[in-house]
């Protein structure tokens, strides 16, 4: 496990972000009214427009039914109804009326745009790609359908693609640190490390004491195995800001990978000190007591940690350990249980069952947990695991 895994940085909204950028670069969504073939049409969407103008939102909305109303398949019409719609915010109202005018004129201007707008104001960036890569083929290098797909691409978490869209926007402004940022995590996040360390880099000659920047330059040191440079970074962040959220935990977490277990639970302690309710600190200074044999100390920040987060495989899985070793067999087999059922397809917890199952004369459920084990191995039969275990014969052949 890496700190790329942990995902330290809190996610932030792309809508926000996206505006961010927007006012950083100077630019802004307008949303445009589509061009009316005729004179009656024309006259009609006038009407429309003027009674909006005019605050008279209602009226306007009838008027652009009426207009449909009498030429269903106006696509300009759809068109102007879901501009004001999406004026309102009533955007799942717009998308349908957006579809409706693309599906009479695909070629319609601007709809394109409008569509994914609204659809990305919505938080549905998944949805918001298709219409704005093809309102790019219509308007090869716009900066704002570009600057959009872009975080389409972010907020539907698929940052490769955001990276390739958002970094020429980035690199052609350069002092544009929200820009930079975001091209910055895209690349962490789909683990181009040196792309990441180099955005990054910039970041931080324009702000030397960013925690989050130190934070998420550590993550991408861990991801290319760096780890005694990530912890330097993390050392930075933790001064520059000792109450930073996560900044503890991962300073913590660095030190524990290292085998440093002294200085990670003092990592931990303090993460608890700002956020008394960490769940996976809890878990981690239960591991580190685990390590050291203290098991009374490991059921204790273990079971703080599950009472506060029952999803934290490691700390079921410690917690089965620290009970077995106790001799606290029954409730060593519920916790391992758990520990199966969050991540059936690792085998160190049906390894660990069997033997608890054997301690406790279950001999037909070890050999289950044996069997498991092996085809996790790949191996049609394991009699090497059955061997380590007393009283369960080797599987005949």
């Amino acid at each position: 496990m890496r700190l790329q895994a942990l995902r330290l940085q809190a996610y932030r909204s792309p809508v926000l972000l996206l505006f961010k950028v927007m006012r950083s670069l100077g630019l802004a969504f307008v949303i445009t009214l589509p061009c009316f073939a005729q004179q009656a049409d024309i006259t009609s969407a006038q009407s429309a427009i003027a009674l909006e103008q005019q605050g008279k939102v209602a009226e306007a909305e009838a008027a652009w039914r009426t207009i449909i109303a009498t030429k269903p398949r106006d696509p300009s019409a759809h068109a102007g109804l879901a501009v004001l719609l999406a004026k309102q915010q009533r955007y799942p109202e717009a998308v349908v009326e957006y579809h409706r005018a693309l599906s009479l004129d695909p070629k319609l201007p601007g709809v394109q745009l409008n569509l994914g707008l609204s659809e990305f104001k919505q938080g549905h960036f998944a949805e918001a790609i298709p219409a704005l890569q093809a309102e790019l083929a219509s308007n090869p290098g716009d900066s704002r359908t570009t600057i959009l797909l872009g975080m389409s691409y972010y907020g539907a978490k698929k940052y490769s693609d955001a990276a390739a869209t958002l970094a020429p926007v980035a690199a052609s402004n350069p002092g544009n640190a929200q820009l930079t940022t975001v091209v910055a995590q895209s690349c962490l996040w789909s683990r181009q490390y040196e792309c990441a360390l180099n955005e990054f880099h910039k970041i931080l000659l324009a702000d030397p004491n960013s925690v989050q920047v130190h934070m998420m330059l550590g993550e991408a040191l861990d991801g290319q195995n760096r780890t005694d440079e990530a912890i330097q970074e993390f050392q930075l962040g933790a001064a520059a800001s000792p109450k930073e959220p996560n900044v503890h935990f991962g300073l913590g977490y660095l030190y524990w990978k290292s085998h440093r277990y002294d200085e990670a639970a003092a990592e931990f302690r303090l993460e608890l000190a700002n956020n008394p309710r960490y769940a996976e600190a809890y878990a981690y200074i239960g591991d580190i007591a685990l390590r050291k044999n203290d098991f009374a100390a490991a059921t204790e920040s273990l079971n703080e940690a599950i009472q506060i987060q029952s999803s934290i495989r490691l700390a079921q899985y410690d917690l089965g350990s620290a009970y077995a070793s106790l001799n606290r067999n029954e409730e060593a087999a519920a916790a391992l249980k758990r520990a199966i059922a969050l991540d059936p397809s690792q085998p160190d917890a049906h390894w660990k069952l069997a033997r608890v199952y054997q301690a406790l004369g279950r001999h037909d459920e070890a050999k289950a947990e044996l069997a498991e084990t092996a085809k996790i191995h790949g191996k049609q039969d394991d009699t090497t695991l059955v061997r380590n275990i007393p009283g369960v014969p080797a599987p005949t052949q």
